[in-house]
């Protein structure tokens, strides 16, 4: 493989997301609207703070507030160094790496493919399946974290590459850590990668002891436990300044918004207020019929994530084969047992985050590899069939070939449902005129609104906002008098049950209407 050829998917694969982006002239959803919101945030010199609320878990009393105590920065700070480049601080700006991030991808992709196998043209096959992504292509651009963990991912297993033929090169080892560290300030479940490397480093000392000598003090000794140190300094590198962050605000190095995700009973309580309603004890008092009964749902739901978004469809069963035909490969053993342990903690332990997107998001990190098995997979069934008097040398090249073809009309299928038939965004466009409305109905400029998508509101308006919390009436209420929130938008996908008639209700008095969505001001006593 020559640099050229890099170079030529690299600009290849720039093609479909810029084109993407005509067709996307704003963030699109929540966790794009947030992190293109904190890149403005850190932009324009106002660090890592919100005057905006999407969902209470961290127990915030106050705007502004310490931002990316649920998501983590990463995203916002790549979205930041785009603005920072131009000096605007459009959504245009805000992806500019995230283009060149994703273009990343295929190039890397191909190279890992061809250490697999050492030929060019299953690299570059690998490599257009990275460009045409299938539900992945209406998000590798945008200010998310798909491209970041694509391209961590596949950097990840090019390291891991190297080790597999010296295992003692202390720098690959400092890389692995410091690509845990940044995919954990992409995403909180970057974690595992740091456990993944941990367990990779015990899994190659056990691998060259002799068998019978596999006593502790062994391992202790070993040369490779001695890198783990090394390991650990590559993630604190990334690491340390956020978790020194996070116990200077939040008294501990992890926000405390996460964890108290673990005991949702349903995903809207993701906006519950107060959040100290979710303990141990609500989780429990929910019933194990109730809790096993979310999980099985949860289970269903990411098996088809995993058929679909992480498979492509069309490339799941070839990955299938790559993996049961490449399955001695430490890589793959690692891939595999990463996507397991994701696939158990975004069911089990997380099941309404994970089933809602999670784990769509966490597994963007494997792709690259699955990338590469679908290729080998289709490979080694035509070499089976080659060996029987089936097919020739041209039959490969038409079936790699027509793989290509039919990921590449899923993919354009899955662009044109996401971005044209159910159309991109959701309602943030509404936001000008019901902004417009408030002005005319006596909203200062500085009062703050509880609305459906806090960060997107702030986007459209440059006001402050709240998220409607879960908990009806009463906690609508209880927000507004905590953070002087006296206007309530209220959304059809958003709707309180009660209000939803177009009158007065109690401290809710009705402005007015439009286009589905109510308004109202709200007294307090």
């Amino acid at each position: 493989m020559t640099f050229r050829t890099y170079l030529l998917l690299f600009i290849f694969a720039l093609i479909p997301p810029i084109v993407i982006a005509q067709f996307q002239p704003a963030p699109g959803y929540l966790d794009s609207d947030y992190y293109f919101a904190g890149g403005i945030q850190l932009a324009t010199g106002q660090g890592f703070t919100e005057p905006y609320l999407w969902n209470y878990l961290d127990g915030t009393n106050s705007l502004p507030h310490p931002s990316h105590s649920y998501w983590m920065p990463l995203a916002s700070i790549v979205a930041a160094l785009g603005m920072w480049l131009t000096g605007q601080t459009d959504y245009a700006s805000a992806r500019l790496f995230f283009f060149l991030i994703a273009a990343l991808v295929p190039p890397i992709t191909a190279l890992l493919a061809y250490k697999f196998s050492e030929r060019r043209d299953l690299a570059i096959t690998s490599g257009l399946l990275a460009i045409f992504s299938v539900y992945h292509a209406p998000f590798v651009g945008v200010t998310d974290n798909f491209g970041l963990f694509m391209l961590s991912g596949g950097l990840y297993f090019l390291v891991t590459t190297d080790l597999l033929s010296n295992p003692l090169a202390l720098r690959n080892w400092f890389l692995l850590g410091l690509l845990a560290g940044f995919m954990t300030l992409s995403r909180s479940d970057g974690l595992l990668w740091l456990a993944l490397t941990f367990f990779f480093a015990f899994w190659r000392a056990k691998k060259e002891l002799p068998s019978n000598n596999l006593q502790p003090s062994s391992f202790i000794l070993h040369p490779l436990m001695r890198i783990v140190p090394l390991i650990f300094l590559g993630f604190l590198i990334i690491m340390g300044p956020w978790y020194v962050r996070n116990i200077s605000i939040f008294g501990s190095p992890m926000a405390p918004g996460g964890s108290r995700a673990l005991w949702l009973h349903n995903y809207d309580q993701t906006f519950i207020y107060p959040p100290t309603l979710l303990n141990i004890q609500s989780f429990v008092s929910l019933g194990w019929n109730e809790i096993i009964s979310d999980r099985m749902w949860a289970l269903g739901t990411n098996l088809q994530s995993g058929f679909a978004a992480h498979g492509g469809i069309i490339l799941f069963p070839f990955i299938v084969i790559g993996i049961i035909y490449y399955r001695k490969d430490e890589r793959v053993k690692l891939a595999g047992l990463a996507w397991l342990i994701l696939f158990l903690v975004m069911t089990f332990v997380f099941p309404f985050a994970g089933a809602r997107g999670a784990f769509f998001h966490a597994g963007a990190a494997l792709q690259p590899i699955w990338w590469v098995l679908a290729p080998l997979g289709l490979e080694s069934i035509l070499v089976s069939l080659r060996k029987r008097g089936i097919g020739n040398d041209q039959n490969r090249l038409v079936f790699r070939s027509i793989l290509v073809m039919i990921t590449i009309i899923l993919t354009v299928f899955v662009v044109n449902l996401r971005l044209f038939d159910l159309g991109w965004g959701e309602g943030e466009e509404n936001y000008p005129p019901v902004e417009n409305f408030l002005v005319e109905n006596g909203i200062d400029k500085d009062d703050v609104v509880i609305v459906r998508n806090a960060p997107g509101y702030y986007l459209q308006t440059g006001r402050s906002a709240i998220s409607v919390p879960y908990g009806g009436e009463q906690a609508i209420l209880q927000v507004a008098d905590q953070f002087n929130a006296y206007y309530f938008v209220m959304e059809a996908e958003a709707a309180v049950e009660s209000l939803k008639t177009p009158n007065d209700h109690g401290q809710f008095i009705y402005l007015g209407e439009l286009d589905g969505t109510l308004v109202y001001k709200i007294e307090i006593e």
